[in-house]
């Protein structure tokens, strides 16, 4: 069995990797990995995968859709059903791997496709495909409650304690700050009770009165019946324990009885030592009695600061609540959203970047961008704001939204560039354009953008070659033209030559006439 893994408590959501990495080079042929593997795949993993690979002709015909048009994900949707329906378990993987690629935030087939894994006995290739889909969509409540109830069905037994609750910590960590999280809180709480840990189900009741959820109220009110269910020294950390206890003894010190209530109590004591045989079990409840009201009045004190924490809690979610009411569609589709949607989580962006802390802002960020992960100018403003936090933000945001959610909008690639220039780093700058004109070949904005990069290098051959390039690949006369004036300029501007630019613009005159005969005119 895979180690589930700890989280090194650094919630960095801005550095989320996709579910599959396209190599080192964000820029990879992004349809490279479509199609099956006619090959001969031998199973490695030495199970029966769904009997003998049956005539391909349907299946051929469904990856075609899908090769031709990627981004129809009806297509790839008939795909997926048509290889669950065959239980050709080494096609369902090849679907499923390619359609992860295009689309890693449908958290419903990180499901089906651990099921399947699951259904054929694959045990650790089931658990793969959680790790896989919650490091692709980390956010995700719905999954990660899937994942842990796998994980604590298939291993249930005391010996994988550690492990579960490591799960368990990895989910609230990831997840914890979705405003629709509770469930994640209440199974991770519940199973420190089965466990017979109280005192860990108390830290993470602390954690929990203090962050917003859509059940804060709710938790509060378990959190009280925890707390008077439970004696305070077996859920309170030792140091937090004797303060109150001091606390209390140094009040009951304090309202003690005077020094002749206390002698008047003394000899009535002594008459009635010897009148009784019972006063040692009187005594003994006694003891009793003041044992419960020392640790009731410590329940009683827990409560009270943790309501302090809550009611601090309670503002911070009646701030956001109509935010949240707003969000209709949480998930991801390929559908468009409302302009009422969209415009819900543009003004929560705005009010969280004003109010919230950083991560709260990267958190609501990760969110919108599951809903809108086909809105080229959510990304673009997600990628403005990181970059006031270092390199790594921003150039994360730019190569989940340029490798897989928009491959084909241009301005991300256009944005890409710039930001990757402006941090000095011409090559990437360079990738990004270079993809962006295999993608488009006709697009000229990327091929200016591209020629101005290369000019602002200062190395004027690079420059006259990439010139040279364009005009002689130019698909006409007037697009050749456009090319010349502008290395005409190059060349008077910046190069101080007057005789070359001449000759580059008569050479261009000469092979485009309709396009400069109004300047004879």
């Amino acid at each position: 069995m895979g180690d589930v893994g700890v989280s090194n408590g650094n919630n960095n959501y801005a550095l989320y990797s996709s579910s599959e990495t396209l190599n080192d080079g964000v820029y990879e042929d992004q349809m490279g990995f479509l199609g099956p593997n006619n090959g001969d795949d031998a199973n490695e993993d030495g199970h029966d995968a769904g009997g003998d690979r049956k005539d391909m002709t349907e299946l051929d015909k469904y990856w075609k859709a899908v090769r031709d048009t990627p981004q129809d994900f009806t297509g790839w949707t008939y795909l997926l059903q048509y290889v669950e329906q065959e239980n050709d378990l080494i096609a369902a993987r090849e679907a499923f791997d390619a359609f992860f690629k295009c689309y890693p935030y449908c958290y419903g087939y990180w499901k089906k496709y651990a099921d399947l894994e699951k259904k054929n006995i694959f045990i650790d290739r089931c658990q793969e495909v959680f790790e896989r889909g919650v490091a692709a969509i980390p956010l995700s409540v719905d999954l990660w409650q899937h994942y842990i109830s796998f994980f604590r069905t298939q291993y249930p037994g005391p010996e994988y304690e550690e492990k579960t609750r490591s799960l368990h910590e990895r989910s609230v960590q990831s997840a914890g700050l979705e405003f629709r999280s509770d469930r994640l809180w209440e199974i991770y709480i519940q199973y420190e009770i089965d466990c017979k840990k109280p005192r860990n189900a108390m830290e993470i009741y602390d954690r929990l009165i203090s962050t917003p959820t859509q059940l804060y109220s709710h938790h509060f009110e378990k959190f009280e019946e925890f707390v008077r269910d439970n004696l305070p020294k077996d859920i309170l950390s030792a140091e937090e324990f004797l303060v109150l206890r001091m606390e209390y003894l140094k009040n009951q010190k304090a309202s003690a009885p005077t020094s002749d209530d206390a002698s008047a109590e003394g000899e009535q004591n002594k008459k009635s030592a010897d009148s009784s045989s019972t006063n040692d079990d009187a005594k003994t409840e006694n003891d009793a009695k003041k044992e419960e009201e020392e640790a009731s009045a410590i329940r009683d004190k827990i409560i009270e600061l943790r309501r302090v924490k809550h009611k601090a809690n309670e503002e911070e979610v009646s701030r956001r609540w109509n935010f949240e009411e707003g969000i209709k569609r949480p998930y991801f589709h390929v559908k468009p959203l409302e302009r009422t949607q969209l415009k819900n989580w543009r003004d929560y962006l705005d009010f969280e970047v004003e109010n919230g802390s950083h991560e709260r802002v990267v958190i609501l960020y990760e969110r919108c961008l599951i809903a809108c992960a086909l809105y080229e100018d959510l990304w673009l403003r997600y990628a403005k704001y990181m970059e006031a936090f270092g390199e790594d933000g921003p150039r994360s945001v730019y190569d989940r939204a340029c490798s897989i959610h928009l491959p084909q909008k241009p301005n991300i690639h256009l944005a890409r560039a710039s930001y990757e220039e402006k941090s000095g780093n011409f090559s990437k700058a360079i990738e990004a354009l270079n993809f962006l004109e295999k993608m488009f070949p006709t697009y000229l904005p990327a091929k200016f953008r591209r020629l101005g990069l290369v000019r602002r290098t200062g190395k004027r051959e690079d420059v006259e070659a990439l010139f040279k390039k364009y005009i002689d690949a130019a698909t006409s006369p007037s697009i050749a033209s456009l090319y010349a004036i502008k290395l005409a300029r190059y060349r008077f501007k910046v190069c101080g030559d007057i005789e070359g630019s001449k000759r580059i613009l008569n050479t261009a005159i000469e092979n485009d006439k309709v396009r400069f005969r109004f300047m004879f005119d």
